[in-house]
């Protein structure tokens, strides 16, 4: 059995952990010997949102690569949610002396490592995806990283500026999301290089091959929303054979982290469990999904939507710790089943 799933950021990373701990579970309960191994060849491999990858101070950062790598190696820091644990900073101060990056965004030393790594291996000629497959060789991740493309595209976002000629002015997300934490109304987000990127290599195959394909409770927008905005990965989920089933990022009309909230209002979309699904769109009406999780708050949004083509269950959401998060996994898997066996 394959499990695709679709994520980023920090809610990707640990619904990722929670899913790889879920399987684990099922392989070590399943019981008789067929069923333990059945259970042990479950594969999943996760398509990694790159929109928000940037050069800086000369050396190539894939976030949301990197929180997924570091999360399921162990060694991320839990407590920021971002970055090594363990982590010291004296690098990051000796650039800002020097003037060289930002000095709002701040590189840790082990995690310059990766980035110094990455970018020299770059050098040589590997592209992300060749990348990638040499990162997770350091650690037993349990799971397969795949960035969504191996083209540069970086998201920037549109803000109001009246000091310019236009009334606008355009900056990295990452400038926009760490430096001004969403505040400056966004416009619109564009994805450089759309025109000519494609999936990187294993990306539709791995969702055409898929037994179940998964949409972590990451950014709608900027993380599965980039994804999605590949050419080709979007046909791809709509052609799958495997059921597709999301989990809201939204909690009580709440994000659950950071600010997809400021997202989701530039796009023109409530910041509520519903309003996501209809977003995303049921398969059988254009859109991707054929299941949608919300949390036991957002019951209602089975009534709602009701008649939207999309099977919708209400299960705790809240990822507090590795069994919660594992938890949630499950609740995933078994209404991918469920959606299968109903013929949704």
């Amino acid at each position: 059995m394959q499990i695709t799933v679709l994520a980023g950021g920090v809610g990707g990373s640990r619904f990722v952990r929670g899913l790889r701990e879920e399987v684990g579970r099922r392989a070590a309960g399943s019981g008789d010997e067929a069923s333990v191994r059945r259970a042990q060849d479950i594969a999943v491999d996760v398509i990694v949102n790159t929109g928000d990858d940037l050069w800086l101070a000369g050396v190539r950062l894939m976030p949301d690569f990197d929180s997924l790598l570091y999360s399921l190696a162990g060694v991320n820091d839990a407590e920021r949610g971002w970055g090594r644990a363990g982590e010291s900073e004296r690098v990051a101060a000796e650039l800002r002396e020097w003037g060289v990056g930002w000095p709002w965004f701040t590189l840790g030393d082990l995690d310059l490592g990766t980035h110094l790594a990455r970018t020299a291996w770059l050098r040589e000629g590997l592209t992300p995806t060749q990348v990638g497959e040499r990162l997770q060789r350091r650690w037993e991740l349990g799971v397969h990283l795949r960035p969504a493309t191996d083209a540069e595209v970086d998201t920037h976002v549109e803000v109001a500026d009246p000091d310019e000629l236009d009334g606008t002015r355009e900056l990295h997300f990452q400038e926009w999301w760490t430096r001004y934490r969403a505040s400056l109304p966004a416009i619109a987000f564009r994805q450089r290089n759309l025109d000519v990127a494609e999936p990187a290599p294993g990306v539709v195959e791995s969702i055409l091959g898929a037994d179940l394909v998964l949409v972590a409770p990451s950014n709608p927008v900027v993380s599965i929303g980039t994804i999605l905005a590949v050419p080709g990965i979007r046909e791809a989920i709509r052609a799958t054979h495997a059921p597709v089933v999301g989990i809201s990022p939204i909690i009580g009309g709440k994000v659950v982290r950071g600010m997809a909230d400021a997202c989701l209002t530039a796009i023109g979309v409530e910041t509520d469990a519903a309003a996501v699904a209809r977003h995303y769109g049921a398969r059988s009406a254009d859109g991707i999904l054929d299941g949608w999780l919300v949390d036991e708050a957002d019951a209602s949004a089975t009534g709602s939507l009701a008649g939207s083509g999309l099977e919708v269950r209400a299960v705790p959401l809240w990822m507090r710790d590795l069994d919660t998060s594992a938890a949630l996994a499950g609740a995933a898997i078994d209404l991918g089943a469920a959606v299968t066996s109903s013929g949704a």
